[in-house]
């Protein structure tokens, strides 16, 4: 062990101004001085040197290793000391103390005689609900036979416990308790003396070997231990495991801001989502302050209030006189409201004001604006609210008045404001829009220009063609006019039954192919249905499908897919 602590940077430098520069200690020791405080170390350790002292006055051990002995740089010790290895006061302040702990066991000082609302189905106590309790499960509930209600759990204390105070394992232990286990063992220990007494004085010969061996093994099975069972015949401990699917409370919101939870007596007092509309779990405290608690509490309050002024009269003791009480005196509190309002109303008036209707149907005036047609029907009125989800609503970025998806052209989302196509973009407003229309016209008359073009192209060639076959007309004779009418006719009916044909055929075609997307649909709407129906099912339930015959996908199978797909990318698709 080092003879001296490190010393602060700090307070060096400040030693050497306060020193002066005349007195210049050496940066590092010599080979002398670490040879010597080496000899003084084994020499303490041998015990022939006397132990460093610290600034209490206490000697310090030898033998405690150079890691622990040593302070950090950054404490400022002057000597050797180990007040940097002891609790720190200042830092002990900031914790509770060993002494108090949680409250163990249940408040038997409020028994409940018959059934409170918002209770243990099972044993009728108000601090959990019948899927948490551990109490068996009784044949008749308490709900239903209201007898033998179990008390409530205490209400537990907000600890700040330190490192060492989460892990002791004896914190909140009460050593008195003890003392029933002692007496137990000793009425055990004294019964046994008077059997092996008894035994002795029937059989002189017996020996004490004998009793003990039979001793050994004899309370084995009537040992109690929680999920355990013990057979001393086998010698086997089989441990009992219950069953865990119900939700754990502190699973039910992850954000350990949210409300406390205390693992060792299962309790969480808040509730642990409280934005939730609806919730299986509100926290404990909703349960305590809820139904006829509320009640309960008022009759106490009552209670107290009525002994205080000299009514002997108790919650538990006399419930159904205390009942009787408080009604009496609340039929009696309201008769004098109403006594002393009437007596107010006589002597000033003003009766005919309180049994008015409201101003809104004295006036039939309202500020919702509506427009009837002449049968009486609402033409315009009052907008719908729309319900609001969880979801962020009307956000709007970079200048735009609406959000994106809220324009459609041409097979593309945009903005309804500018017009604009490009998502994440700057709005410039009416200005976008005059640009997206002058493209749009200038692509459609550039193809109306080309379609144009090629039309005339197409009757000048005809007009051609017409010139060149009337011109050789005139020149040939009447016979050969008269065969090549006849052939032409007869060339356009042969073409015209093509067409009829062909026109068929692809008739046909386009309904075949019809009837076999609309069946591709039916199957890939009966499979979307299946899908969600075996999601919606125990995964232990859901049937093989290894015998299912694997192929490639048709056309229209592909075709019905994407028709069918969910496009979750798609801002509508929840509108539609």
């Amino acid at each position: 062990m080092a003879t001296g602590a490190r010393v602060a940077v700090s307070q060096i430098l400040r030693n050497k101004d306060e020193a002066g520069d005349e007195e210049d200690e050496p940066k590092k020791k010599s080979r002398e001085d670490w040879r010597k405080a080496k000899e003084l170390e084994e020499a303490r350790k041998a015990g022939t040197a006397p132990a460093a002292v610290d600034e209490t006055g206490k000697d310090i051990n030898p033998h405690i290793p150079q890691y622990i002995s040593s302070a950090p740089w950054y404490y400022g010790t002057a000597g050797p000391t180990l007040k940097h290895q002891r609790p720190q006061e200042d830092r002990e302040a900031q914790f509770t103390k060993l002494d108090t702990y949680y409250h163990k066991g249940v408040d038997e000082s409020k028994l409940a005689i018959k059934y409170r609302k918002g209770a243990c189905e099972n044993c009728g106590a108000m601090t959990h609900k019948k899927k948490d309790c551990l109490e068996r499960p009784r044949k008749i509930g308490a709900k239903f036979s209201n007898a033998g209600i179990a008390p409530d759990e205490f209400k537990q204390p907000d600890l700040n416990l330190s490192y060492d105070g989460k892990r002791d394992r004896w914190n909140g232990y009460d050593p008195s308790q003890h003392k029933a286990i002692i007496e137990e063992y000793q009425k055990v220990e004294d019964a046994k003396r008077e059997l092996r007494a008894k035994k002795l004085e029937q059989d002189p010969t017996a020996t004490e070997e004998d009793d003990a061996e039979e001793d050994e093994d004899k309370y084995v099975d009537e040992v109690d231990m929680p999920g355990t069972k013990v057979d001393s015949k086998q010698r086997i401990t089989v441990r009992n495991l219950r069953i865990r699917e119900d939700t754990a409370k502190y699973l039910r919101n992850l954000d350990p801001n949210s409300a406390y939870y205390d693992p060792k007596t299962r309790s969480m007092r808040d509730n642990p989502d409280p934005n939730a509309q609806e919730s299986e779990y509100a926290g404990e405290n909703f349960v305590r302050f809820s139904g006829d608690t509320r009640g309960h509490a008022a009759a106490q309050v009552f209670a107290w209030e009525a002994q205080a002024r000299g009514v002997d009269v108790h919650l538990l003791a006399e419930p159904t006189k205390l009942q009787l009480l408080q009604r009496e005196y609340i039929e009696k509190k309201d008769h004098f409201k109403s006594q002393m309002k009437q007596a107010v109303l006589e002597k000033y008036g003003g009766e005919e004001h309180l049994k008015a209707p409201p101003k809104e149907l004295l006036m039939a005036q309202t500020e919702v604006f509506t427009v009837y047609n002449k049968d009486g029907t609402l033409v315009q009125g009052q907008e719908k609210q729309l319900a609001k989800s969880k979801y962020e609503e009307d956000v709007l970025i970079n200048n735009h008045t609406t959000v994106w998806g809220s324009f459609w052209k041409d097979g593309q989302w945009g903005y309804k404001c500018c017009h604009s196509f490009i998502k994440m973009s700057y709005c410039v407003g009416e200005a976008g829009k005059t640009v997206v229309l002058e493209v749009h016209e200038n692509t459609t008359s550039n193809v109306s220009g080309n379609t144009s073009k090629e039309h005339k192209q197409t009757k000048e060639k005809e007009t051609s063609s017409s010139s060149s076959s009337s011109s050789d007309s005139s020149s040939s004779d009447s016979e050969p006019d008269i065969r090549s009418k006849t052939e032409k006719t007869s060339k356009k009916k042969k073409n015209k039954k093509k067409t009829k044909k062909k026109k068929k055929k692809d008739l046909k075609k386009e309904k075949k192919e019809e009837d076999k997307l609309k069946k591709a649909l039916e199957m890939e709407m009966r499979q979307q249905k299946r899908a969600d129906y075996l999601l919606s099912m125990d995964e232990r339930k859901r049937p093989y499908n290894s015998m299912m015959e694997v192929k490639a996908p048709t056309e229209e199978e592909v075709e019905a897919y994407q028709m069918k797909r969910r496009r979750e990318e798609d801002p509508m698709s929840q509108f539609l």
